[in-house]
């Protein structure tokens, strides 16, 4: 018997295809989180737990003021690895939202000229070092160019597929949205 909902192999249009109920006014992730991105969240929320370990240990041991430190610093820890998690490209019927670590910034889809894919030099997981690759890029009508998705980011490293799926749900969504108002 097998249990489709428990492997990797099923399908990826089976998987994704919009159900009847999909509110499009809701906003939503066209793709799922790299390996990269989860990992490092990860990593901190174990950081985090030993963390909170010392926390204990230190609020039984010494007192308030180290404890109350430890604390500050592991919610600090847990929400930092939150934020990684949400981190990426949102789209939904009002427009693109991009999430990044400290700010968020929004585009109605009425400013935009084009959503579309491009050979350039990206950086490599978010750091200064660039590398060649693709990125989708959203343009505005005033000239300027917002780089939504990249195949170097935590989401996308070393998965060229995963990549092109998500910018062509994103395209398709800008090509939906963007004439129909």
């Amino acid at each position: 018997m097998p249990l489709s909902f428990l492997t990797a192999d099923r399908a990826f249009d089976a998987a994704d295809a919009a159900l009847p109920y999909d509110d499009h006014d809701h906003w939503r992730r066209p793709y799922r989180p790299g390996p990269w991105r989860v990992g490092v969240a990860a990593v901190l929320l174990l950081l985090s737990s030993f963390i909170l370990f010392a926390t204990v240990v230190t609020a039984l041991a010494a007192g308030g003021s180290g404890a109350v430190v430890c604390a500050v610093v592991s919610v600090v820890v847990i929400a930092v690895a939150l934020r990684m998690l949400r981190m990426g490209t949102w789209v939904s019927r009002h427009g693109v939202r991009r999430v990044g670590l400290l700010r968020t910034s929004t585009v109605a889809w009425e400013q935009a000229a084009a959503v579309r894919t491009v050979q350039q030099p990206v950086r490599w997981l978010g750091l200064p070092r660039t590398v060649q690759g693709q990125a989708l890029v959203l343009e505005r009508h005033r000239g300027e160019r917002v780089a939504l998705l990249t195949t170097h980011s935590a989401d996308f490293l070393s998965s060229g597929d995963a990549f092109d799926r998500a910018a062509d749900t994103v395209e398709a969504w800008g090509a939906e949205y963007g004439r129909a108002r």
